[in-house]
């Protein structure tokens, strides 16, 4: 299992539109994530900046199940009108690299 973190930015004004759509996921969001191997995958939110821990089985497949499913489409469509820079998928690989944990 790989443990990914990842660094995204909302538009401004629009952090309580963000809270509000994710204080419900679609349940065939929810299953989708689960189908394509995410174990957990956690937000937090510092003013305009977002922080995501995803537990996954393997990010790069993660990617490639979720960029064509009919339940993620919706959801990233919704996304890219609050984040500033929408994820089109085209990056397997995460923006945030490890530099040091605590052993």
């Amino acid at each position: 299992m790989e443990t990914v973190a990842l660094h995204t930015r909302l538009r401004e004004g629009r952090e309580a539109d963000y809270d509000r759509v994710h204080a419900t996921i679609p349940v065939e969001l929810d299953a989708a994530l689960r189908e394509a191997g995410v174990h957990s995958w956690r937000i937090w939110r510092s003013g305009r900046e977002l922080f995501h821990l995803v537990e996954v089985d393997d990010y790069r497949a993660m990617r490639a199940r979720l960029a064509t499913h009919p339940a993620n489409i919706p959801w990233q469509a919704q996304m890219a009108e609050l984040l500033e820079v929408e994820d089109d998928y085209s990056g397997a690989e995460p923006d945030v690299r490890l530099v040091w944990e605590l052993p």
